[in-house]
């Protein structure tokens, strides 16, 4: 348990070094837009609950798909092949962001250990 908080601290603090980027701003808002419009839509039209949405948004758009909840009208079947085709490649740039920030933290707290102090 203690490993999972230590590496989702480690996340939102790829996330935080991250926001100082204009490029990484940008996949941010969108990927914040994308689980917000999809939270919205299912909510919405598929009368799922406000949580529900937000967790269906958020398993479609990293693929995992545990088939818990479909989609059962033909506007929420429509709307989820498109939300699924442009929300993937958001989310998967977000993630390699996110990630080659956290790389980046790592590799200056490594090369900070190897150097050595000043006499």
């Amino acid at each position: 348990m203690l490993s999972f908080f230590l590496t989702f601290r480690r996340m939102f603090r790829g996330i935080w070094r991250g926001l100082k980027e204009p490029e990484f701003q940008v996949l941010f808002s969108l990927a914040f837009l994308t689980i917000l419009s999809g939270t919205l839509f299912y909510a919405r039209y598929e009368e799922l609950r406000w949580l529900d949405s937000l967790y269906f948004s958020v398993i479609t758009l990293t693929t995992i798909g545990y088939g818990d909840f479909v989609p059962s009208t033909d506007l929420g079947k429509a709307f989820t092949i498109g939300y699924v085709i442009t929300g993937t490649g958001i989310m998967v740039g977000f993630v390699t962001q996110v990630f080659n920030h956290l790389q980046q933290a790592r590799l200056e707290e490594v090369k900070k250990k190897r150097t050595p102090p000043p006499e």
